[in-house]
């Protein structure tokens, strides 16, 4: 299950060229004001940036670099989050990508940030 299981499920569709991606927000993701807490957002945007990063690299593993987060707006237990990325720049180990979050029509949250594609794993057995 690992730590995506406390903030899924996550449901996705493909998009023109990419992904969106999404999460049914619900009162586990709240904070103690009653709105998403803002972990859960960055998390579900560290997630559509790295799947969108997967998806431009032919599958090539990646980890986040660096990750720059704007929040815009509250989202709510109850709304559906949904985020879409884009990649800015691939070069030659690492991927310049930017995405937003949103609830129906409001922008929720902005992100952009670096990821480093990894070398393979080598092969054993």
């Amino acid at each position: 299950m690992g730590f995506s299981g406390f903030t899924g499920p996550m449901w996705s569709r493909p998009e023109g060229d990419g992904w969106a991606y999404g999460v049914l927000a619900d009162e586990r993701h709240a904070n103690g004001h009653g709105i998403v807490h803002g972990g859960m957002l960055v998390t579900l945007l560290d997630n559509t940036l790295g799947l969108t990063v997967w998806n431009a690299t032919g599958q090539r593993p990646s980890v986040t670099m660096q990750l720059n987060t704007h929040f815009l707006a509250a989202a709510h237990p109850g709304e559906f989050l949904e985020a879409r990325g884009e990649i800015l720049r691939v070069a030659k180990s690492v991927v310049f990508v930017r995405g937003t979050l949103s609830v129906g029509d409001r922008a929720v949250a902005a992100a952009d940030g670096i990821w480093k594609v990894l070398a393979p794993r080598p092969r054993t057995g």
